[in-house]
């Protein structure tokens, strides 16, 4: 979930808050048949959305990185009868990572445009998103990510090798107790990854596993919600799991929510109660103070899962686009202290609480 990423719902910028009070966007509804391929495109008239791909890759080596990029869109409904191409009708930001046990903390950069000059934008129809010389499209060999950040790079295929994942009622995912606190959501599991990074001058050639969530929606999060616990994690079967968890300002659940789909491809929707998250082991920032509970317990159903980051220091401050500051890092999944597989977790409104 994720914002944040996961997350759920994009920071806004303080003045579209202030005129919210006449903006209007359209409702999450029960029952919305999501279809492909107009759904992979962007949705321009919801107020927010993202494409998120986690992963897993090794070198030739067998050095294991992780790897993260996120496109979000967001419209502020500002401005939108100014026939200016300065309007900013749509907002793109993005964040890239690499996780790298040898550096131990992440490599990261991030963007931010308006939509138009041929600078930034989004298509419908299809998954294809820009700022620049960053970008993610979904072309015939799969999703494939370029980015060209301040001190990393990546050029990265990521093919699909399983059926699309409804999250929710059919992709209608409810992320609080009111129906109208929802999204449209759906991801893309086990996906077989394929490229080059390129850190500290060398282009590394690697392969991998990485998930990809695309979601969209118009709702803030609840005004008693502190922020979210998210994973996306690729089974070592061939099944998937993602589960969530929504906080109260007193750590609290909120609400909760996940899919269960195991290796045959019976998928089960979980409940609310059905999912718990239970901290195991927290590291503290030496940048920002702020505190993590970077192992996790979590139990979904009758299955119990320990999470262990691949490194501890995977903050990412994102402050100078979607203002805020979380945990999101590539974490082992094990069940008796076997590896079960393997994905990414994400942690928000720990620094501060999340006003969307």
């Amino acid at each position: 979930m994720k914002s944040g990423r996961r997350r759920f719902l994009l920071v806004l910028p303080l003045f579209a808050r202030a005129l919210d009070a006449w903006a209007t966007y359209p409702q999450v509804n029960r029952g919305r048949m999501l279809a492909f391929p107009r759904d992979h495109g962007a949705h321009p008239t919801y107020r927010t959305e993202w494409w998120y791909i986690t992963g897993w890759v090794s070198d030739a080596r067998g050095g294991e990185l992780g790897v993260q990029v996120t496109f979000f869109r967001n419209r502020p409904q500002v401005q939108e009868d100014n026939p200016s191409p300065f309007a900013p009708k749509q907002l793109v930001f993005a964040h890239a990572a690499i996780a790298d046990p040898s550096l131990g903390r992440l490599r990261h950069d991030q963007r931010s445009a308006r939509e138009g000059f041929g600078l930034a934008g989004l298509e419908t129809g299809n998954t294809r998103v820009w700022i620049e010389d960053w970008s993610l499209r979904l072309a015939p060999e799969g999703y494939v990510a370029q980015v060209a950040a301040r001190n990393f790079g990546m050029r990265l295929t990521f093919r699909p090798t399983q059926p699309i994942l409804l999250e929710g009622e059919g992709g209608y995912s409810r992320k609080g107790p009111k129906s109208e606190q929802a999204s449209y959501y759906y991801s893309r599991p086990q996906l077989a990854v394929a490229g080059e990074l390129a850190v500290d001058g060398n282009a590394i050639a690697v392969t991998g596993e990485a998930w990809l969530d695309h979601e969209w929606s118009s709702e803030y999060l609840a005004l008693e919600a502190e922020g979210w616990d998210w994973i996306g994690i690729n089974l070592s079967d061939g099944g998937a799991l993602m589960a969530f968890r929504i906080r109260r300002k007193d750590g609290r659940d909120l609400w909760a929510g996940g899919t269960l789909r195991d290796a045959s491809g019976k998928t089960r929707v979980l409940a609310p109660g059905e999912i718990g998250f239970t901290p195991v082991r927290r590291w503290r920032s030496p940048r920002t103070n702020v505190e993590y509970p970077v192992a996790m317990r979590v139990n979904v159903g009758a299955l119990t899962l320990h999470l262990e980051p691949l490194m501890d220091d995977q903050e990412l401050d994102s402050r100078a686009s979607t203002g805020t500051i979380y945990w999101e890092g590539a974490v082992r999944a094990t069940h008796e202290g076997r590896e079960v597989g393997r994905g990414y977790l994400e942690l928000t409104g720990y620094a501060l609480a999340l006003r969307l």
